[in-house]
């Protein structure tokens, strides 16, 4: 980023977005985790109260991307494919968790890391929302990496929601 927060461009024309575009609100990350889960259930009830819409985002890797419709043995779609099939099972899992139909609600998929994500595209959110446990390795943790990033690094105030476990 430039210092006056515009995305500078770092030399990829793959046509995936590294950053999301957001404009106040609540962002909430979301990897498909039941932590996931819990911390969109408690951003959509505050976006919800407070009149903000929310912003629920996903970061992805080729690695941790579900196989897009256009994948076949021996051929590996372009990156953009991978890019819609995440999409696609974010808004599912959205969908599935049957929030407030009046509440505006805009899913964001980003390329990359999901802390650099969650922190970058948080820079025009009002509040940014994570679980404290995704879909990391290290259970016996109480915060994990990507919410532990989120809390040192935002630019926007951090909720981490603990999940009843």
């Amino acid at each position: 980023m430039t210092e006056d927060g515009e995305v500078q461009d770092q030399g990829f024309d793959d046509g995936v977005v590294r950053v999301a575009q957001i404009s106040g609100g609540v962002l909430v990350g979301h990897d498909g985790s039941p932590g996931a889960e819990q911390a969109l259930q408690w951003a959509a009830g505050l976006a919800a109260r407070a009149g903000w819409p929310l912003h629920v985002l996903r970061a992805w890797r080729m690695t941790t991307a579900p196989r897009p419709a256009s994948w076949e043995f021996g051929y590996v779609p372009p990156l953009p494919d991978y890019e819609k099939a995440v999409r696609e099972e974010l808004e599912a899992h959205v969908a599935a968790a049957s929030l407030d139909p009046a509440l505006s609600v805009t899913c964001h998929v980003t390329h990359g890391s999901a802390a650099r994500g969650l922190i970058e595209s948080a820079g025009g959110a009002d509040l940014l929302v994570v679980g404290a446990r995704g879909l990391g390795g290290f259970a016996g943790l109480l915060l994990g990496s990507v919410s532990d990033q989120c809390v040192r690094h935002a630019p926007c105030p951090v909720t981490v929601v603990r999940s009843a476990d």
